[in-house]
C-alpha cells in the first residue's frame, strides 16, 4: 500500500522501517530538515531488532507535507499528542477523499483533526482512527537509527464516524494488528501513557532529578508505585464503564503480569521485560518539559478529568496525580489540557455525544459544539 509516515520521534522512525520493510511504499515526513538530513542523504532508515540490524530503503524521504501524503492510502502520525494541533491546521486542508488517517495513539486527536478539516472547509470523505499506544517499544540512537525492542501484537481501535468501523479496521489489518473499539472515544480511553508515565516521574521525582540519568520502569517501577498504578487504571477502567464501554479493557495489570496469567495486553507477552532489557529507558527526564509530562499528564491526565466531570464520577487518583504534576511543573496542566470543555463538548449529553461520533458531523457548525 502507499502510506505516508509523519513526524520525527522514535515511532515515526519505527514506523518508516518497519512498514518499508514489510513491503509497503512508504512516505516518510519530518518538517524539520536540518535534523532529518542524514535520512534524506540515505534515503533510509537502520533499524535493530530481534532479527539484528539493517538499513531499510524508504521509498520517498520528504520535508514537504503535501508531497507525503500524495495518493496515500493510509496516513500513520505516530506523534505526541501536544504537536497535533500545528500538524493538523496543516494537514486537514489538504486531505483527500478515500484517506484513512491513523494516531497511535491519539488522545482523542482524531476529534480534533476531523475540526481541523471543518474549519478549513475540507468536506473530503476521510476516515479517521486512533488506538491507545505506539506500535513500537522504540528509541531512536542516532538521526538515522532506531531500535525496536517489542512490536504491538494488539491495537486497541476507534474509528471516526463509527459507522465505518469494519472497512476502516480491514484496510488497517494491512499494516497493523487493529482490533475494534466502539469508537474513538473507546480508543483514546486505552491510552496507557498518562497510566503508566504519570505515576511513574511523579513517584520517582527526587531520584529523576538527583542522578543524570534513571529508568522509570526499572528501579523505578517497585510495588508501591504500581499500587497506585493500578488504581489509576481503575479509575480508567471505570470510566469506559460508565460511558457503556465493554471489554476488553486492557488492565495496566496484565502488561506487568509476571506470571502472565492474564490476557495478553498490547505488546504481548513478558513485554515490560523486553523494555527494561533493553537499557534504553534510563534516560534523562526533565520534569518540567518531558513528553510524560507534557503530553502524558497536561493532556491525558487533563482529559480523564474532564470526563470523570463530565460524568459526575469522582477520580480521586487521577486529579490529584494532575494536581501534584501541576506543582512539579509549575503549571496549571488542567487549564492548558484537552478537556471536553475545551473541545466544546461539555454540554452535550452522552447520547448526543454517541450520535456524533457514530454518524460524523451533519454540517460544519455541528464540529463547534
Amino acid at each position: 500500500m502507499e502510506i505516508a509516515v509523519l513526524g520525527g520521534g522514535h515511532g515515526c522512525y519505527a514506523a518508516a522501517a518497519d512498514l518499508s520493510q514489510k513491503g509497503h511504499r512508504v512516505r516518510f515526513w519530518r518538517r524539520n530538515l536540518e535534523a532529518f538530513e542524514p535520512v534524506l542523504r540515505s534515503g533510509g532508515v537502520n533499524l535493530i531488532d530481534h532479527k539484528g540490524e539493517r538499513s531499510v530503503p524508504i521509498h520517498l524521504v520528504t520535508n514537504v507535507l503535501s508531497e507525503a501524503i500524495k495518493d496515500a492510502q493510509i496516513i500513520v502520525v505516530p506523534l505526541p499528542a501536544f504537536s497535533h494541533g500545528d500538524l493538523f491546521h496543516n494537514l486537514a486542508p489538504l486531505l483527500i477523499d478515500g484517506q484513512i488517517v491513523y494516531l497511535p495513539p491519539g488522545t482523542f486527536g482524531t476529534y480534533i483533526l476531523a475540526k481541523a478539516m471543518c474549519s478549513a472547509g475540507n468536506s473530503a470523505k476521510v476516515k479517521l482512527a486512533e488506538t491507545g499506544t505506539l506500535p513500537y517499544l522504540a528509541r531512536k540512537h542516532s538521526s538515522d537509527t532506531v531500535v525496536v525492542s517489542a512490536y504491538a501484537t494488539r491495537l486497541p481501535t476507534g474509528v471516526f464516524p463509527a459507522r465505518d468501523t469494519e472497512t476502516v479496521l480491514q484496510t488497517l489489518q494491512g499494516i497493523y494488528p487493529v482490533e475494534s473499539c466502539e469508537d474513538i472515544l473507546s480508543g483514546a480511553l486505552m491510552n496507557a501513557g498518562p497510566i503508566i508515565h504519570t505515576p511513574l516521574i511523579i513517584m520517582n521525582a527526587a531520584p529523576l532529578e538527583h542522578f543524570d540519568t534513571w529508568d522509570i520502569h526499572n528501579e523505578g517501577t517497585q510495588s508501591s508505585v504500581r499500587r497506585v498504578t493500578t488504581e489509576l487504571d481503575n479509575e480508567r477502567i471505570k470510566i469506559r464503564e460508565l460511558l457503556g464501554y465493554s471489554a476488553p479493557h486492557f488492565p495496566l495489570a496484565d502488561h506487568y503480569d509476571p506470571d502472565r496469567s492474564g490476557e495478553e495486553w498490547m505488546y504481548g507477552r513478558a513485554a515490560h521485560e523486553k523494555l527494561t532489557d533493553s537499557g534504553d529507558w534510563r534516560e534523562s527526564i526533565d520534569l518540567k518539559g518531558h513528553r510524560y509530562m507534557l503530553e502524558d499528564a497536561r493532556l491525558g491526565l487533563s482529559f480523564l478529568t474532564s470526563i470523570s466531570r463530565w460524568l459526575g464520577f469522582s477520580a480521586p487518583i487521577i486529579e490529584g496525580l494532575l494536581a501534584i504534576s501541576s506543582i512539579v511543573a509549575e503549571r496549571d496542566l488542567y487549564k492548558e489540557g484537552r478537556t471536553f470543555e475545551d473541545l466544546g463538548l461539555s454540554n452535550l449529553k452522552p447520547d448526543e455525544l454517541k450520535r456524533i461520533l457514530f454518524e460524523g458531523f451533519d454540517s460544519p457548525a455541528e464540529s463547534n459544539h
